[in-house]
C-alpha cells in the first residue's frame, strides 16, 4: 500500500485557521531566501504563535501536544529520569514513568534528527516523543528551579524537606555532598567526551573507507584493542592505529544505533542498514553484528549504486563471451545461472544484465535477500522470512504478476529451484545465482538438490561462473622481463605463450596505496547448453564429462580466461592462481 504523503506545515496552519494561504505563501518565499522554516517565519511575522506551530507539527508527525502552562501538562514532568545537564543541553523534558527500555520525552523540534540520535545514543534507550512549544519548554527548563508554580507536587515536597534538612547539616557533610556533586559532574563530562569521540571515530572511519574504495569495513574487538580493517580490491588491510579498547562499547553502540538494531542485545547476531552521506552522495551500508569472545564483531558492507551500473562492457568479459552473453539474456524463456563464491561479483553481473534489459515494454520482478540496489522501472521484493515472505512465497506471487523477466536472488533449495524451473518452462526468462565452483557443477548441484534431471536439461539455457581478480595499477605497472616460471606453470602458460604475451608486474604508487593493484575485473567461464550437454544432464553424468562436452563446444574455462588477462598485462599469474590452477603444475 502506498504511504500517505505527510501534509506540509503551512497546510496544517491554514486548516487550523491561524494563517491564510497568502500569509503562508509569503512565509515560504521568505524562508527560501533566509533559509528559515515556514513556521519560524510565521512566528517572527506574528502571524501565529509558536504554540500554534507546535500543535501543527504534532499533527504533522503524529505526536501528542503537551501544554506545560496547565497543571495536567506540567504535572507529567518527571525530572528524576534525567540530569539537569542533559535537559538543558538538548532542551527536552522526561515525562511520566519509564516503561521497560522506553522513556517518554517532550521535545519542540521533531526534525532535529541529529540531536535526537545523539541523545538516544547517550541514554541507551528507546523514546516515545511528545511535543510542546519551544517557548513553553525553555520557560519550564530555565524557571523550574526558581518558580514554584512550575514545579510538580513531588518537587515541592522534596524542596521543602531538603531545605529543612539542610539546616541540620554540619559543614563536613556539606563538603562531602559538594565533593560527590563535583565527582558526578566529572563522570558525566568524561562519558560525554567518550561518546562524542566515538561519534567522530565512526564518521571518520566511514568517510575514509568510502574514499579509499573499500568494499567492507571490519570492526573486530580483540583482547587489548579493537582492530579496524578495510577490504580493498578483495584484500583486508589493517588500519592503524587501532581503536582504543575503552572506546569499544561506545563505537559499537554508535554503529548499532545508526544501523537501527537493538543496542542492548549482545547475545545473538543482528543485521541492519545505514545510510550515510559522503561528499554529497548517499551511500548505503549493510551491517552485520556477530557475538565474539572479546565483543561483537561488526562488518559494514558498502553498497555503491554505481557498481551495479558499470555496464556489460566493463565487466571484463572477452568479446566472444560477451556476444554469447548478450544472445542468452535476450532469449524469451529459460534459466540463466551465475555461479561463484560469496563476493565474486554475481550480483553486479545480474544487475548489469537487468539494467541492459530494462525497457518500457518489459516487466521485470526480482526477489532478493537483501535488496542491495534499487532500480527505476524494476519491481524489487525484499525477502522477510520472519513474517513468512520467503523466496517460494514471492515466486508464486510473481507468476501471477505476468512478468517477462524474473530474478531470484539465490536458488537455495529444491522448492525454489522447482518454482524457478516451472517459471522458465512456462515462458519466463529467469535469472538466478548458485554457489558452485564452476559452470558444469551447477547441473549436478541442481540434480543433487532433488530436481529431476530432465527438468534441469530442458530449462537451463546457460551457466556463467565467475571470480574477481585484482588488476594492475595503470599508473605504476611495468613490464615483467623475468617472470617467475613456477607461477607460469601453475596457471598453464607455456613458453610460446610467454613469447607472444605482454606480462606486467606491480610496483606501487600513491594512486594504488602502494599495493600495485587498483580495482578488480571478472574472470569468467560460460557454458551454453547444447544437445550433448542436455543429454549428459539427463543421464546424471559426472562433472568431468559435462566439462569435457562444454570445452569441446567452445567454452573457455576460468583458467583460460585468466591466462588471457595475464598475457594481456591486465593482472598477474599469482592473482589467477588464487582461484584456478593448471592440472599439470609440476
Amino acid at each position: 500500500m502506498a504511504r500517505r504523503e505527510r501534509k506540509k506545515i503551512g497546510e496544517l496552519l491554514i486548516e487550523a485557521g491561524v494563517a491564510t494561504p497568502a500569509q503562508v505563501e509569503e512565509a515560504v518565499a521568505s524562508g527560501k531566501g533566509s533559509r528559515k522554516r515556514t513556521g519560524e517565519v510565521l512566528v517572527e511575522n506574528q502571524t501565529c504563535s509558536d504554540e500554534d506551530v507546535a500543535r501543527a507539527l504534532g499533527r504533522q508527525f503524529g505526536l501528542e501536544f503537551v501544554n506545560l502552562e496547565r497543571p495536567e501538562g506540567s504535572n507529567r514532568v518527571n525530572k528524576k529520569l534525567l540530569g539537569d545537564d542533559v535537559i538543558k543541553k538538548y532542551l527536552i523534558l522526561p515525562l511520566d514513568e519509564k516503561v521497560g527500555n522506553t522513556m517518554k520525552i517532550l521535545i519542540h523540534d521533531p526534525m532535529d534528527l541529529d540531536a535526537l540520535t545523539a541523545l538516544q545514543f547517550r541514554l541507551n534507550c528507546q523514546f516515545e516523543k511528545l511535543i510542546t512549544s519551544r517557548t513553553q519548554l525553555r520557560n519550564y527548563v530555565e524557571g523550574a528551579k526558581s518558580t514554584k508554580g512550575l514545579l510538580n507536587n513531588n518537587d515541592v515536597v522534596t524542596d521543602s524537606v531538603t531545605r529543612t534538612h539542610d539546616r541540620t547539616k554540619d559543614s563536613s557533610q556539606d563538603r562531602s555532598s559538594q565533593d560527590k556533586s563535583q565527582d558526578a559532574s566529572i563522570d558525566r563530562d568524561k562519558i560525554q567526551r567518550i561518546e562524542e569521540g566515538a561519534v567522530k571515530i565512526v564518521d571518520r572511519m566511514i568517510i575514509k573507507a568510502v574514499t579509499n574504495r573499500a568494499s567492507d569495513i571490519h570492526v573486530e574487538p580483540m583482547k587489548e584493542f579493537v582492530r579496524l580493517r578495510f577490504r580493498i580490491d578483495g584484500s583486508c588491510i589493517d588500519i592503524t592505529p587501532p581503536i582504543p579498547k575503552k572506546l569499544q562499547g561506545s563505537v559499537l553502540a554508535r554503529l548499532k544505533l545508526m544501523a537501527g538494531i537493538n543496542i542492548s542485545e549482545r547475545r545473538i547476531p543482528q543485521d541492519g542498514r545505514i545510510k550515510f552521506t559522503v561528499d554529497g552522495s548517499a551511500i548505503d551500508f549493510r551491517v552485520s553484528a556477530c557475538p565474539a569472545i572479546w565483543g561483537e564483531s561488526m562488518v559494514l558492507r558498502i553498497l555503491r549504486p554505481e557498481s551495479a551500473r558499470i555496464g556489460l562492457l566493463n565487466l571484463g568479459l572477452q568479446q566472444d563471451t560477451l556476444d554469447k552473453f548478450n544472445k542468452v539474456i535476450r532469449r524469451p524463456n529459460g534459466i540463466f545461472l551465475v555461479t561463484g563464491p560469496t563476493g565474486s561479483g554475481k550480483t553486479t553481473t545480474l544487475y548489469s544484465a537487468l539494467n541492459d534489459l530494462n525497457r518500457p515494454d518489459k516487466k521485470i520482478i526480482t526477489a532478493e535477500d537483501p535488496v542491495e540496489f534499487s532500480f527505476k522501472g524494476i519491481n524489487q521484493v525484499q525477502v522477510r522470512e520472519q513474517i513468512g515472505l520467503t523466496f517460494p512465497v514471492i515466486l508464486k506471487s510473481m507468476l501471477r504478476q505476468a512478468p517477462n523477466i524474473i530474478l531470484v536472488g539465490e536458488i537455495r533449495d529444491r522448492e525454489v529451484a522447482d518454482i524457478a524451473i516451472q517459471a522458465a518452462l512456462t515462458g519466463h526468462l529467469v535469472f538466478s545465482t548458485l554457489h558452485t565452483n564452476d559452470a558444469p557443477s551447477a547441473i549436478t548441484r541442481l540434480v543433487d538438490m532433488g530436481v529431476k534431471p530432465f527438468l534441469v536439461a530442458s530449462s537451463i539455457q546457460a551457466v556463467l561462473a565467475q571470480r574477481l581478480a585484482r588488476i594492475l595499477c595503470s599508473e605504476c605497472k611495468v613490464r615483467d622481463e623475468t617472470p617467475d616460471l613456477n607461477w607460469m606453470r601453475l596457471v598453464g602458460i607455456t613458453a610460446e605463450e610467454l613469447e607472444r604475451g605482454t606480462l606486467m608486474k606491480p610496483v606501487g604508487c600513491e594512486k594504488c596505496s602502494h599495493t600495485g593493484y587498483h580495482g578488480r575485473r571478472g574472470v569468467y567461464e560460460m557454458m551454453i547448453m547444447n544437445p550433448e550437454i542436455r543429454d549428459l544432464a539427463f543421464q546424471r553424468a559426472t562433472v568431468s564429462k559435462i566439462r569435457g562436452a562444454a570445452v569441446r563446444a567452445g567454452m573457455r574455462t576460468l583458467l583460460g580466461d585468466g591466462k588471457i588477462k595475464v598475457l594481456n598485462g591486465m593482472t598477474t599469474a599469482d592473482e589467477v592462481a588464487k582461484f584456478a590452477q593448471s592440472d599439470v603444475s609440476s
